[in-house]
């Protein structure tokens, strides 16, 4: 479950496919086109493609039947190409590892600061919790793991979309839309951005009663993620004051520096 910057690049970039190999370069190819599939929101055209991956239509058009004939992408009655529905059992698979590398973390948000820790990522165009530790207070919140959200009404939403340019995150609320959970909801675009600037400029985002009335919620992005991803520590907003959030912010910051470096050493142990 993944969700990239869009990136206006000539085709010589990363995605360029190695020459060592027809059957490695169409394979590097299909995945280079369920990356810009996914930049675009999770559906496009061929000619879209073609632009954004600078490959031939022809070229284009094959992986796509392979893709479709697999399951991995769709055809839409308009002609358009959609992710497919296999690739939800791959995200799904890939999140369980995630999630298991980052409890600990979390646990130790919660030992620290008695509140619910949270792990989400930015999948498409929605909010996905991929890992929860619940705090022991009786009063505490509840996140269903694998719960989907818009990203403009919480916390972790703030932090994943902060990394993101301006015009890539006014691209994503033209297809969301900016529904108020709340009457704190932020749902204008112009309004939103402010908010990131903010979330740039502090290093933490805030979600204060925007998703659920007398529920705060901080967050921060978990740098140098291999997916984007960001951890959060919410309450009730009795608890989670301003001045307990000036504690929880380098907390925050330090787990996620630490969750990063526990994910990259993952990452080198199963190459």
């Amino acid at each position: 479950m993944t969700a990239r910057k869009e990136r206006d690049v000539p085709p010589s970039d990363v995605r360029k496919p190695a020459a060592n190999g027809g059957g490695v370069q169409s394979l590097e190819r299909a995945f280079a086109l369920l990356e810009h599939m996914a930049d675009a929101g999770g559906e496009t055209g061929l000619s879209e493609l073609a632009t954004s991956s600078g490959l031939p239509l022809p070229t284009i058009h094959r992986l796509m039947r392979t893709l479709v004939a697999c399951g991995y992408v769709r055809q839409q009655p308009n002609r358009r190409y959609a992710l497919g529905p296999r690739l939800i059992r791959l995200g799904e698979s890939a999140a369980r590892p995630l999630a298991t590398w980052a409890r600990p973390h979390l646990a130790r948000l919660v030992e620290a600061t008695g509140e619910t820790a949270n792990m989400a990522l930015l999948d498409g165009d929605d909010v996905v919790y991929v890992a929860q530790v619940p705090s022991r207070h009786s009063m505490r919140m509840f996140t269903e793991v694998g719960r989907r959200v818009l990203p403009h009404s919480t916390g972790v939403g703030k932090a994943l979309l902060a990394g993101l340019p301006d015009a890539d995150v006014r691209a994503l609320l033209r297809r969301t839309g900016m529904p108020a959970a709340t009457e704190r909801t932020i749902t204008t675009p112009d309004a939103f951005l402010d908010a990131l600037r903010a979330v740039r400029e502090n290093g933490y985002a805030v979600d204060d009663s925007e998703q659920e009335i007398g529920v705060r919620c901080i967050a921060v992005l978990v740098p140098e993620s291999p997916t984007a991803a960001a951890i959060s520590v919410s309450g009730p907003a009795g608890r989670v004051t301003d001045q307990a959030t000036e504690k929880m912010v380098p907390l925050l910051r330090e787990v996620a520096h630490d969750l990063s470096l526990a994910l990259a050493g993952a990452g080198r142990e199963n190459g």
